[in-house]
């Protein structure tokens, strides 16, 4: 059993000094253990190159420290300060219409610059050398939010070079490289590395070899990037943790090799802000959910992100009221963002961290609410936070465990589906995540694996592949080998890591449905559904034409007569986009011939097991009663009806 934390956001160089105490003492007060700060402060840290001033920050650390708190130190680099850009302008990221992005706001450094690099290397080491050993400091955060406003990808010149040193370290020639990218189509051939330029200002799409190259080398810009932070903490800092706070649906980094050199990853979950501006929601969903946030999207990220650095995970900023962000900023249900921590914790989150101590009455952030107001006052969210410091204090939360099922997750996939979408609306977050929803629908716990770790993944009792890009090395011989269920498709195995078919077509499953092909695709407008025959739900957005499935094997098929879902032992197909309904349908007959209890849990209501205990909540706006949907068990926390917002623990018998 493990005790859970919470933290949150304070900048003290946007308050008078002599509000630092008082503040400490109130989070203490509130229940708050563990206070992140520093990661915009360049600026006040270097006011001009060489002249450091660390004396406010140190006086910060010791005040935070001298209430009982734990201090978690950003390094500035998201914020490069107005002197650095003018000493090397050419360090700004440049977007896909060739527009250099301008000082006035943050994260405008190009991954790729050497120099700005340099520059990130030596504050981070200035600053570890100065608080590395300070017994307040518990944590670094690398830099913030990688990716935010999207500023992954950079069309420099510095990212040109690097992209071409990349292409050669991989190729090794030019004639290497055109075979992969396929450059004899439109007479594309390039007869050095120095004629290679960046996939952008382009009359119609590059080859998709190219960008899908450069996806990879923008990907390991952004590794690097961090590694560099990390290898310097840890020199000067040791035994603190490493982490950095990752966002909610941003799919052009591999997270996964951002983990491995982190002791934790942590994410920003913004419930109300993600929901309002998810343009895959219907109205009609969006209304139902303004005030308590899409009852998966939490969850999922919560799931994937302790994927991603061994197990270890927090959410370094939780929205506390309305932000300033999205399209629209209600304002939480009340309980929400009690239940938002609960439904962290129950998924392992070592500490949730709000966003911010205090709402600033200045500059872009100042419609974003705080625990308390910019008056000093208590805002909502600080007593909600004070009600879940109580009762954490008092439960004891076991760690996930395994999860019931597991899905395989793969950055490079959305890389390539972002390329060669095919159709408008494919999208692989989406596509996972209906596939996640299904699982959370039945009530199951669910894991994430790493597309290339999958093989340790193959004794799940129930392993999900969707839209996988290509396959990595080993995972379909593990498959073959699963003991458990196994449900791949659609679109998986459709590609070789070159970006071409494969010569005996997708998707090239092992045995027993080696024959197996997929000889058409088809995408769906949103108002053509293709239903299955047994009226159990249809396919949309994407669809498949097999062949070579012998009708022993056909499981399930479209009104049409083709073949929907195929099988045979513990190894299935699904050939298309299933729908809410078929998702459903499909998923619960494998989990139960996988021998998993399931269940039927109304839209609102989602619960995660951890341990022996069941927690559940209420996303919807009526009351629920637990035992009417076969959750049973010793209340810890919360009784059998749930109100709106509502959380409960249950340990079983």
């Amino acid at each position: 059993m493990t005790k859970r934390a919470l933290g949150v956001c304070y900048y003290p160089e946007h308050w008078p000094e002599d509000w630092w105490a008082e503040d400490a003492r109130r989070m203490r007060e509130v229940g708050i253990a563990v206070v992140r700060i520093g990661e915009f402060a360049w600026s006040r840290l270097e006011p001009a190159r060489g002249r450091y001033d660390f004396d406010w920050l140190q006086r910060a650390i010791d005040t935070l420290h001298g209430a009982g708190l734990k201090v978690v130190v950003g390094t500035p680099t998201a914020t490069p300060p107005k002197w650095l850009v003018d000493a090397m302008p050419d360090m700004l990221q440049v977007d896909e219409k060739g527009r250099p992005r301008r000082f006035g706001s943050r994260r405008h450094y190009c991954f790729s610059h050497e120099g700005y690099r340099a520059e990130c290397a030596r504050i981070v080491e200035a600053l570890a050398k100065r608080f590395g050993e300070h017994e307040g400091v518990v944590a670094w955060q690398t830099d913030n939010e990688y990716g935010c406003h999207g500023t992954t990808i950079s069309y420099s010149q510095a990212a040109l070079k690097g992209f071409r040193d990349w292409l050669g370290r991989k190729y090794q020639s030019p004639d290497a490289l055109n075979r992969a990218w396929g450059n004899v189509f439109w007479s594309m051939e390039y007869g050095s590395f120095e004629e290679i330029e960046l996939p952008n200002l382009l009359p119609t799409d590059p080859a998709p070899a190219h960008a899908m190259d450069f996806r990879r080398y923008s990907s390991d810009a952004v590794v690097s990037f961090n590694r560099l932070h990390a290898d310097i903490i840890r020199r000067h800092s040791p035994g603190r943790d490493v982490i950095h706070n990752f966002m909610g649906r941003t799919l052009a980094f591999d997270h996964f090799d951002v983990g491995a050199d982190l002791d934790v990853s942590s994410w920003d979950s913004y419930p109300l802000g993600f929901l309002d501006q998810w343009a895959d929601r219907k109205a009609d969903f969006k209304a139902r959910f303004a005030r308590s946030g899409d009852p998966d999207l939490q969850a999922f990220h919560h799931d994937l992100y302790r994927a991603t650095s061994g197990g270890r995970w927090w959410i370094m900023e939780q929205q506390p009221g309305p932000v300033n962000w999205a399209p629209h900023n209600p304002a939480p249900r009340a309980g929400m963002v009690r239940l938002w921590a609960h439904e962290a914790f129950a998924h392992g989150a070592e500490v949730v961290s709000y966003f911010r101590w205090r709402q600033a009455p200045f500059a872009q952030e100042q419609m974003h609410a705080g625990l308390t107001r910019p008056d000093r006052e208590p805002a909502p969210g600080y007593h909600e936070a004070a009600a879940v410091a109580r009762e954490i204090e008092t439960l004891d939360l076991a760690e996930p465990g395994r999860g019931d099922a597991a899905i395989v997750f793969d950055y490079p996939s959305a890389w390539a589906w972002d390329i060669q979408r095919q159709g408008r609306e494919f999208d692989y977050f989406r596509l996972v995540h209906d596939f996640y929803r299904g699982l959370r629908r039945l009530g199951l716990s669910v894991d994430f694996v790493d597309a290339r770790q999958a093989v340790a993944a193959a004794d799940y009792k129930l392993l999900l592949v969707p839209g996988l890009f290509t396959w990595p090395p080993g995972l379909k011989e593990a498959l073959a080998e699963a003991k458990g269920q196994v449900l791949v498709g659609p679109r998986s195995g459709s590609k070789t890591p070159d970006f071409a078919i494969p010569a005996k077509l997708p998707p090239e499953l092992p045995e027993p449905l080696a024959a197996l092909k997929v000889a058409l695709v088809e995408t769906l407008r949103p108002d053509l559904a293709v239903p299955m025959a047994d009226g159990t739900g249809a396919f949309h957005l994407w669809r498949e034409m097999l062949d070579g499935v012998a009708d022993g094997d056909i499981l399930l098929r479209t009104v049409d007569g083709e073949a929907a879902l195929v099988g045979r032992g513990g190894l299935h197909y699904l050939a298309g986009w299933p729908d809410e309904a078929l998702a459903f349908a499909v998923l619960g007959k494998l989990a139960e011939r996988a021998g998993l209890a399931t269940l039927d849990l109304p839209e609102g209501l989602r619960l995660r097991r951890s341990g022996k205990l069941t927690h559940c909540f209420n996303y919807g706006d009526a009351p629920v009663r637990l035992s009417q949907h076969g959750i049973e068990g010793a209340f810890v926390l919360g009784a059998d009806e749930l109100p709106p917002s509502g959380v409960a623990i249950l340990e079983a018998g």
